[in-house]
C-alpha cells in the first residue's frame, strides 16, 4: 500500500495530513499514519476543528470541565484546539528530532476574523505559540495584505509560520519577501535562524474549480481543452519563483547564517472534479523541497494507485506560462480569479470559525452542570 507514498517521500516531498481530531490522536490513528503511511506533519484549519468537535463524544470530558468553569466560547475553543495541537506535536516529536526540525510539524491557525488586522494577527500568533508551547508548531497566518507584514513581524520574533491562502504568483513573491525580511529582523535581534521554519501554502484545486467554471461558460473547444490545466500551471510557476528567490544573493546571506528555506506547500490537493484522476495534484506536483498536505481520502488514493514518476515540475515552466496565457486570451482575468479566491478563502474560514463558535457553544450548553 505504501510504495507510492514512499516514492513520493524519496523524491523530496514531505507528506502531511490535512486533518486532526482528538479521536485520531487517542485511537492511535495518527501514530499509525506516521509509522505506515510516511506522514510527517499535520495541518489544521477552522473547518477541520468544527467537524471534529461537532461529531462524536471525544471532547465531552474537556467540554464538561470548561462548562463547569463557565468559560467563554472563545476560551473553550482555544483550550480545545491547542490541546489537540499540543498532543499531535508530541506524537510527531520523533519526526521533528529526526529531521532537524524540518518536519514533524503541526499547524494551528490564527482567528480568521483577524485576517485584515496586522497587529491583532501578530499578537494572536504570539499567544498561540505561547499556549501550545511546542517547538514543532507552525502558526498559520493568511496571506492577505494585512497578513504580509504580520508574517515579517512573527518570523522576526523567532516564531515559525505556515503562510496560508496563497493563490497568486504575485502574492507568493510577497510572502517569500516577507519571510526573508522576518529572518533579517530575527538575525538583527541575535536569534538563532536555524530554529525558525516556514512553509508557504499555495492552494491548488480551487484555481481549477473557478477557472474551469469560466471555461465552461465560454464553451468553445479551445476553452474546453484548457480545463484542468490552470491549477497545475499556477503551482509549477510558483515553484519556479521559489527556485529564483532561494538562489538569490539576498538568500545567500541568510543561508550563511544557517537560515532555512521557506518550503512551498501544496494545499487544497483534494480533487473536486470527478472527471480528473483523484491523485492529480499529488502525482503532477512532485519536486524536491516541497510539502503536500492531503485530506485522508487523497492520502489513501495515493497509497493505493498514485503514479509517482519522479520530478513532474522540472522543465514545465514554459508550457505552464503558455497555458495561463491561453486562459487569459480567452478573456478570463487571472488577477480577478486569484483575488476572488483569496477573498472567498478568508470568508470561508471566517464562516467555519463562526460555525465552530456555534457548535462549541451548543456543546457547552449540553454539558453544563444542572443547577442545584
Amino acid at each position: 500500500m505504501t510504495d507510492a507514498l514512499k516514492r513520493l517521500s524519496d523524491e523530496g516531498v514531505a507528506i502531511w495530513l490535512d486533518d486532526l481530531s482528538r479521536q485520531r490522536i487517542t485511537s492511535g490513528n495518527l501514530a499509525e499514519l506516521i509509522d505506515q503511511q510516511h506522514v510527517v506533519g499535520v495541518t489544521t484549519n477552522p473547518s477541520i476543528f468544527q467537524k471534529a468537535i461537532s461529531t462524536g463524544h471525544g471532547y465531552d470530558q474537556q467540554l464538561g470541565d470548561l462548562a463547569a468553569r463557565e468559560v467563554t466560547v472563545e476560551e473553550a475553543i482555544r483550550m480545545i484546539t491547542t490541546a489537540d495541537v499540543r498532543d499531535a506535536a508530541d506524537i510527531l516529536r520523533p519526526v521533528f528530532d529526526a529531521t532537524g526540525g524540518q518536519d514533524g510539524r503541526v499547524s494551528i491557525e490564527v482567528d480568521p476574523r483577524l485576517a485584515h488586522n496586522t497587529r491583532a494577527t501578530t499578537a494572536e500568533a504570539r499567544q498561540l505559540a505561547w499556549l501550545v508551547d511546542r517547538p514543532n508548531t507552525l502558526i498559520k497566518i493568511p496571506a492577505t495584505r494585512a497578513g504580509i507584514p504580520a508574517i515579517t513581524e512573527t518570523i522576526g520574533l523567532g516564531i515559525s509560520v505556515n503562510v496560508t491562502l496563497i493563490f497568486s504568483l504575485e502574492r507568493y513573491r510577497e510572502v517569500m519577501d516577507a519571510y526573508l525580511a522576518g529572518l533579517e529582523k530575527a538575525k538583527a535581534a541575535g536569534l538563532d535562524l536555524s530554529k525558525i521554519h516556514s512553509v508557504a501554502s499555495f492552494f491548488v484545486s480551487r484555481v481549477d474549480t473557478e477557472i474551469d467554471k469560466r471555461l465552461d461558460g465560454i464553451g468553445t473547444d479551445e476553452a474546453k481543452a484548457l480545463k484542468g490545466k490552470a491549477a497545475l500551471a499556477n503551482a509549477r510557476l510558483a515553484y519556479q519563483a521559489y527556485e529564483e528567490v532561494f538562489s538569490s544573493d539576498r538568500w545567500a546571506a541568510l543561508d550563511k547564517a544557517n537560515a532555512n528555506k521557506q518550503r512551498p506547500l501544496w494545499a487544497s490537493t483534494g480533487v473536486k472534479d470527478p472527471a480528473y484522476k483523484d491523485t492529480l495534484y499529488v502525482d503532477d506536483l512532485v519536486a524536491p523541497g516541497t510539502v503536500n498536505t492531503m485530506p485522508e481520502a487523497t492520502l489513501e488514493a495515493t497509497a493505493d494507485h498514485g503514479q509517482i514518476t519522479g520530478n513532474t515540475i522540472a522543465g514545465t515552466y514554459e508550457q505552464a506560462r503558455a497555458e495561463l496565457d491561453a486562459v487569459e486570451k480567452l478573456g478570463i482575468s487571472y488577477d480577478d480569479v486569484v483575488q476572488l479566491l483569496e477573498d472567498e478563502g478568508v470568508d470561508k474560514f471566517e464562516a467555519s470559525w463562526n460555525d465552530l463558535l456555534k457548535s462549541t457553544e451548543a456543546e457547552l450548553k449540553r454539558l453544563a452542570p444542572s443547577e442545584g
